[in-house]
């Protein structure tokens, strides 16, 4: 994601003054990680594993305002909306979620319908930065609105990216439901999508080590055309998740077709 070179440095503030359960376990063997192996399914939304972004934008870039009242949860689906409506601001409004702890090494899976509209992001990615007092590390899966025939790969390291790969969502990542996950271990990072691994990383110096939170996020811009495609609104647009996992190394898989389920 083309983060705090943006501005994203915006609102995490906000969520740092959050208190967190500091629970102990596998994940706890990596600095900063408090998360532990879970599943959400979305048959509602839990506030004690989710915050809800509201009320600000991530800069000048951002054609749209965070806003509580487009994050839903529709027949056990979660929906972030980008709608028309003059929010802060902005005149846009759109949907972000994130999870109150950090996770560290290991697999990362979710299962998502993008939005339509160029000139939009629907994101599933991790993140921290200089607000949580640490380096901006990142790890992004991201569906830009010009191309939703694909889906860009990406990662940062301490503010660093350039690590942008384009890989192939057979059908169309806003035609249907995708799953798309990565394994995230010390020396090699691996992204599949429906199951089926399309890009991997072992250059250490392109592996983040932080532990991280896990977003979803739809947004707009004005500005990145070159990257996200020009802007055009024609309705009211939704990034669904049907569910969402995170499986520590040496974990039980948490649902039965997990990549976990069958890593090496």
């Amino acid at each position: 994601m083309k983060s705090d070179r943006f501005g994203r440095l915006w609102c995490l503030a906000l969520v740092t003054a959050l208190p967190l359960n500091c629970s102990v376990g596998n994940a706890a063997a990596q600095d900063g990680a408090n998360g532990t192996s879970f599943m959400d399914d979305f048959d509602k939304l839990d506030s004690k594993t989710w915050f809800v972004s509201d009320g600000w934008d991530n800069g000048a870039h951002q054609n749209c305002t965070w806003s509580k009242k487009q994050v839903k949860i529709v027949n056990g689906i979660l929906e972030l909306g980008f709608e028309e409506r003059k929010e802060g601001k902005r005149n846009f409004a759109c949907g972000e979620i994130q999870t109150r702890k950090r996770f560290g090494y290991g697999t990362y899976e979710a299962r998502i319908k993008a939005a339509d509209g160029s000139g939009l992001n629907s994101a599933f990615f991790t993140y921290i930065g200089p607000t949580d007092k640490k380096p901006h590390d990142e790890i992004d899966f991201e569906v830009l609105g010009k191309n939703t025939a694909k889906v860009q790969i990406n990662q940062y390291v301490s503010a660093k990216g350039g690590n942008e790969f384009l890989a192939d969502v057979p059908g169309g990542a806003n035609q249907g439901f995708n799953d798309y996950a990565f394994v995230w271990e010390k020396d090699r990072l691996r992204y599949y999508i429906n199951g089926e691994l399309v890009h991997e990383v072992t250059d250490p110096a392109n592996i983040p080590v932080n532990a991280q939170k896990i977003f979803f996020s739809l947004w707009g811009t004005d500005t990145l055309s070159d990257w996200m495609g020009t802007f055009s609104y024609k309705e009211p647009t939704r990034l669904q998740v049907d569910r969402v996992a995170f499986t520590a190394p040496g974990d039980k898989c948490q649902f039965a077709e997990s990549v976990a389920c069958r890593l090496d």
